[in-house]
């Protein structure tokens, strides 16, 4: 079972801070000078304004309709949680759009329509039609659903899309698909039994009665029982076009030789002796959320032949519709569909499929934390396989383009896989990746600054998140009035609370330090204080002793005065090859800039060891490494004394040998833009550089915080690298995401 626990104080801190809610607009031209307004409002705009209405296609050329779509909800049926009204969805629909952009760089705006009257709803929704180029459905309850989207579908020329339906249903055909292909049937000959005749239930049987399933073999029970012909009690037309020629009256008489359970209905509705008396192989796919009709342990435990999937990201084959709903509407927006129709959802399935049969990428077993294989226990790709974009919309389009739903066709598919790679963030994946590691590592962690509210929500939340357990150096009584003071009172039982007091190994780490540092002038005296009041101090003797895997400090004090504590237990001097690396993450690139912590005036072969240990550190954040020594020149000109260490670094790393690609020295333009680099066709870079070695500390430090500032960048570090131990020290501005963050690189020994 999954430790992450969120509890509402967290949940309601994310949605209210940095600001309300979960995404801002933001412009993509410039709008700086008087001739920007004036192109992008009065006068220029009216040019394009008369060229969409002479021909309505170029609106997908002049406007953002083509990369837009619209989450409406009427809140009728939000999550498991019912009719909470329009406003009372709008959390779940802004989550929905940012996932949108998360998965497939899906522009997307949320939309609450406050009625529960579907002829109301279908006549807004339709007026919106000219703004977006795709309509997502969300948390309509059934019947309303079916109508609404159904006269949608034939009324509006984009594609209207139901997720709570089509969503379930591809990522269920996609497990099938698989599940089958195990088990050795065929689609055509399986008995289905489906329990839960609302919007995803009804969805998921005609999905897969499209693919092949023949009708009296598909079984649908709803809470009265089976829905067989002839049955008049709680009917509607959409359940009595399932109704089966059947003797079966329950779900147990239907369950007995089924091959497949599908649920969308409640906990605990299967039980043990039904899954007993199913066919072999069974497949169940148990998706009522939060817990499923039947858990995979119960299942397993009467039937070890059965392939279990539930909706739940904590057992394995999750069926979760963000394998779908991104990838579809990419596709469809990429071909300017009129529609997302079946063979554009059965293409979506197959290609899950077939994903889920290949070899799967090292970074993906990383961030589910374990290796993963096609089998039983992984039929579906996980979110994370960033294989997704650029081989789901594909198949999507195609499938529209052969089925005559495409305005505008692709025609070089190869280019557009290409678009599609370059269209995702890899910095989401990276920060995935390192917290997927960190949560495998269960490293004990140690905070050493428990005097402050931001390092003890931190470590709360890095406890909390499953990644480990958190010690906290600080005084009981302190701890627990700033957690009460931060809304979380009862995380004082969850944290261990560790100082010089309550400690059993003090002794020991006073003759280690003494051990260090008598010949450096410190007494005894000298070494109690230190081991016994400075809290830096302290944390470095726990960590150097084994009493944690990691220590994250430097976010109440200046990091020159953490490293120099620190040093007085470990080796982590400039002499000793350790360096301070920090990444910057903007726009979708991360950048490495180092030295940022240790050198303040490096030489040559000081720059090429930090080259070095900033390679490391890319390696371990899954980047190749590429290196670009900067400065005010490129390569020789203008001439300068100041940049000659810069001009021979790269002469010493070629005399070292390494195995990374380096170049400089060069103008920070020349090392990150690819144009700029076609000047310098002898240039060994192969791309834009990732790591940035600059000159000192100062160049160093005005570089991440002009980008902090200015940029808008996220900045993660400095990461501590080449000392011998796991050590990273926040800055003291830091958020408690920020110190999260650095506690996640510790946890994985980033650096």
């Amino acid at each position: 079972m999954s430790k992450n626990k969120v509890t509402a104080e967290e949940a309601l801190a994310f949605h209210l801070e940095p600001t309300p809610g979960k995404f801002e607009i933001s412009a993509t031209v410039p709008m700086s000078t008087q001739r920007d307004l004036s192109l992008a409002y009065s006068p220029g705009v009216a040019v394009p304004c008369e060229a969409i209405a002479a021909n309505p296609e170029t609106a997908y050329d002049y406007t953002n309709k083509g990369n837009l779509v619209a989450v409406i909800s009427n809140g009728t049926a939000v999550l498991g949680l019912g009719n909470l009204g329009a406003l009372g969805s709008k959390p779940v629909m802004e989550g929905k759009a940012v996932l949108f952009k998360r998965f497939a760089d899906v522009n997307s705006i949320d939309i609450e329509l406050d009625s529960e009257d579907p002829e109301a709803l279908i006549a807004a929704i339709k007026l919106m039609g000219p703004t977006f180029g795709g309509i997502n459905l969300e948390d309509i309850k059934a019947p309303e659903c079916f109508i609404i989207e159904q006269r949608l579908k034939e009324e509006m020329d984009i594609p209207v899309f139901h997720d709570d339906q089509h969503g379930t249903a591809v990522i269920c055909a996609a497990g099938l698909i698989n599940a089958l292909h195990i088990s050795g049937k065929k689609i055509e000959d399986v008995r289905i039994v489906l329990n839960g005749a609302g919007a995803a239930g009804i969805a998921c049987l005609e999905l897969l009665k499209s693919m092949g399933a023949k009708h009296d073999n598909c079984i649908m029970c709803d809470t009265k029982g089976v829905i067989y012909q002839g049955r008049t009690e709680g009917m509607n037309q959409w359940k009595s076009a399932h109704a089966a020629v059947t003797d079966a009256r329950t779900l147990e008489e239907a369950m007995k030789d089924a091959d497949v359970f599908l649920g969308v209905s409640v906990k605990g509705a299967v039980t043990p002796a039904m899954v007993e008396s199913m066919a072999d192989n069974p497949v169940i796919f148990a998706m009522a959320n939060p817990d499923p009709e039947i858990t995979p342990e119960e299942a397993h435990a009467v039937r070890a032949d059965a392939i279990v999937a539930t909706g739940r990201s904590d057992y394995p084959n999750q069926v979760n519709n963000v394998l779908g709903f991104p990838y579809l509407f990419r596709g469809a927006l990429d071909i300017h569909a009129r529609a997302i129709n079946d063979e554009m959802k059965i293409a979506c399935a197959e290609a899950l499929a077939e994903l889920a049969r290949e070899d799967v990428p090292d970074e993906v077993a990383m961030a589910y934390g374990r290796a993963l294989s096609f089998g039983r226990d992984y039929i579906i790709p996980t979110p994370f396989d960033p294989r997704l974009i650029y081989r789901i919309p594909p198949a999507v389009a195609k499938a529209g383009m052969q089925t005559g739903a495409a305005r505008r066709p692709i025609i070089d598919m190869e280019a557009y896989e290409i678009s599609l790679k370059s269209r995702m963030d890899p910095t989401a994946s990276i920060l995935q990746g390192i917290h997927a590691r960190a949560r495998n590592a269960q490293a004990r962690m140690i905070f050493a600054e428990g005097d402050d509210p931001r390092v003890l929500r931190a470590a709360v939340q890095y406890q909390r998140s499953g990644l480990g357990k958190a010690l906290v150096i600080g005084r009981e009584a302190d701890v627990k009035e700033k957690l009460a003071a931060v809304g979380l009172p009862e995380a004082v039982r969850e944290l261990e609370i560790v100082n010089a007091a309550n400690t059993r190994h003090l002794a020991q780490y006073k003759d280690f330090l003494y051990e260090r540092l008598q010949r450096k002038g410190y007494d005894r005296h000298d070494i109690h204080r230190l081991a016994a009041r400075d809290r830096h101090v302290f944390s470095a003797l726990m960590l150097a002793h084994g009493h944690g895997d990691g220590l994250v400090t430097g976010a109440t004090r200046k990091s020159a005065h953490v490293l120099e504590r620190i040093n007085h237990v470990f080796d982590a001097e400039a002499h000793q090859g350790a360096a301070g690396v920090t990444a910057l993450l903007h726009n979708g690139r991360i950048v490495l800039i180092s030295d940022t912590l240790v050198h303040e005036w490096p030489d040559e072969n000081d720059l090429a060891t930090i080259a070095e240990r900033s390679a490391d550190v890319a390696r371990h954040l899954g980047l190749e490494p590429r290196v670009a020594f900067v400065s005010f020149s490129t390569f020789g000109y203008p001439v300068s004394e100041r940049a000659h260490k810069m001009h021979i670094a790269p002469q010493v790393l070629e005399q070292r040998g390494v195995d990374f690609e380096f170049e400089g020295e060069m103008t920070v333009d020349v090392a990150l833009n690819v144009k700029a680099q076609e000047a310098y066709p002898f240039s060994r870079l192969t791309g834009p550089a990732n790591i940035l070695v600059v000159p000192a500390r100062h160049s160093a430090s005005i570089s991440v915080k002009l980008m902090q500032e200015m940029g808008g960048a996220t900045v993660i570090g400095p990461i501590l690298a080449g000392v011998d131990a796991s050590i990273q020290i926040c800055s003291s501005n830091s958020t408690v995401n920020d110190i999260l963050n650095m506690a996640v690189l510790a946890a994985c020994k980033v650096g």
